[in-house]
């Protein structure tokens, strides 16, 4: 599709999309049906919960429980399942109802939204996505609403519980709870515990892995992306949970006065939500700094390709970490489960980890002018957040300057649509080199 010179490809359909759908969810969160006060959000708080909600983050400027009315609560929660799985996503189930054949140039959108290889199977997939988005947040609603159901009206349970759900698998991090709480109340009951972090979990190893293990009883074969998923989230939930554990014990302010039931719950819930949901059962404020960093860490990790999360993705993280050990070892090849990671993986991982880095210090820098006086851990904290597109927060967001917001904005935007996929929609044409230039030769370290 062409107009005026300019070739929209998908990466530029894909930016424009997000930011379309962000600027009509701010529009409707302004209207005075919106809050409960009847006046509407301010423009720039409700572009700022928009684009936290589409960008599935779940850093608030306002409290969702006591603000939003009915009306406001589900616009948000429907830019969170947009955003969530994506609007290209949506855009299929449509053409699918309508009985539209899916035509290349929109198998070829899909691609890109998914972050898949090629456009072999693609619709399949697209189907899978939602069976599994349905029955996956339909069993998570009703666990959770049955949890609700004894601390609350049965309505109001059934409400609370489908919406934590969704919030949740999408890795969002909206929450209902008001002032601010997000689940605290909740640290050691099993049943919120373990239904939320499932949830979470589920909605970050991301669809194609879902659909690979679910084909596995006919297929009996596991792609390279899925052994890596699987193992790096398996990995880095038990040794971050370890360290929770470790680092939190004896805290007065958050595990000290926990059982041990309910030290291990809050440490699994904990080691689970920085990837990257947002909703917490310990006060983050009174987390350790030593935990803080780890959680910092995290959220710079983040979910997997193809989910609903953000980050650079445990599959560039162990990329990375395969890459330096083959350097150690003085191998050529980076092998992963005896498979050998082509180049251009490893190069498209670096320039991945380095472009995150770049955004995570430059918006840490601009907002230690915008936010004078904010403790620097807190602000570093607030950057990589939104960033990874996590939502936790050490009570920076609500305090932030106006500046301070619109840099959040943009920073949950690249976070969520991808730093090289901006860097593409803004490059007007990508051409291969027509030669190449002689080998050089450069000390490093």
């Amino acid at each position: 599709m062409k107009g005026k010179g300019i070739v929209l490809d998908p990466p530029k359909i894909l930016v424009l999309g997000f930011a379309l759908i962000i600027l009509a969810g701010a529009l409707l969160l302004t209207l005075p049906m919106a809050t409960v006060n009847g006046k509407g959000l301010p423009f720039l708080d409700a572009l700022f919960t928009a684009t936290s909600a589409t960008c599935v983050t779940g850093l608030v400027v306002v409290d969702t429980g006591t603000t939003f009315t009915l009306f406001g609560q589900l616009v948000i929660l429907a830019l969170i399942q947009v955003g969530g799985l994506g609007f290209m996503t949506f855009a299929t189930l449509f053409a699918f109802l309508l009985g539209k054949r899916i035509s290349l140039k929109e198998r070829l959108l899909l691609q890109e939204a998914l972050n898949q290889l090629t456009i072999e199977g693609i619709v399949r997939l697209v189907k899978r996505i939602f069976i599994f988005t349905i029955v996956i947040e339909g069993v998570g609603g009703v666990l959770l609403s049955l949890r609700f159901a004894l601390d609350m009206p049965v309505g109001r349970a059934i409400y609370f519980g489908f919406f934590h759900a969704i919030s949740n698998f999408n890795n969002a991090g909206f929450d209902l709870m008001g002032e601010f709480r997000s689940l605290t109340g909740y640290v050691d009951d099993p049943v919120v515990s373990l239904v939320v972090p499932l949830l979470i979990i589920l909605g970050g190893i991301g669809f194609i892995v879902m659909n690979e293990v679910y084909e596995y009883r006919q297929t009996r074969r596991l792609s390279l992306h899925t052994k890596v998923v699987v193992a790096t989230t398996g990995w880095l939930l038990l040794a971050s949970m370890a360290l929770i554990l470790a680092l939190e014990w004896n805290n007065p302010k958050t595990m000290g006065p926990l059982s041990l039931s309910g030290k291990l719950l809050s440490a699994f819930y904990q080691a689970v939500t920085p990837r990257t949901a947002g909703s917490n059962t310990l006060n983050i404020p009174d987390l350790t700094q030593p935990t803080l960093f780890l959680i910092i860490f995290l959220m710079f990790v983040g979910a997997s390709p193809g989910s609903t999360g953000g980050g650079i993705k445990t599959t560039t993280f162990t990329t990375l970490l395969g890459a330096v050990w083959s350097q150690i070892r003085g191998k050529e090849d980076v092998v992963l489960f005896r498979n050998r990671v082509i180049y251009d993986t490893v190069y498209k991982s670096l320039t991945v980890t380095m472009s995150g880095l770049f955004i995570v210090m430059l918006v840490t820098m601009v907002l230690t002018v915008t936010e004078n006086g904010k403790d620097f851990l807190m602000i570093l904290f607030e950057a990589t957040s939104a960033f990874g597109t996590v939502g936790l927060s050490m009570g920076l967001t609500p305090e932030l300057s106006p500046l301070g917001k619109m840099v959040i904005i943009l920073t949950m935007f690249a976070g969520r649509v991808g730093p090289l996929t901006i860097a593409y929609a803004v490059t007007l044409r990508r051409q291969p080199d027509p030669f190449r230039y002689p080998k050089g030769r450069m000390m490093i370290g």
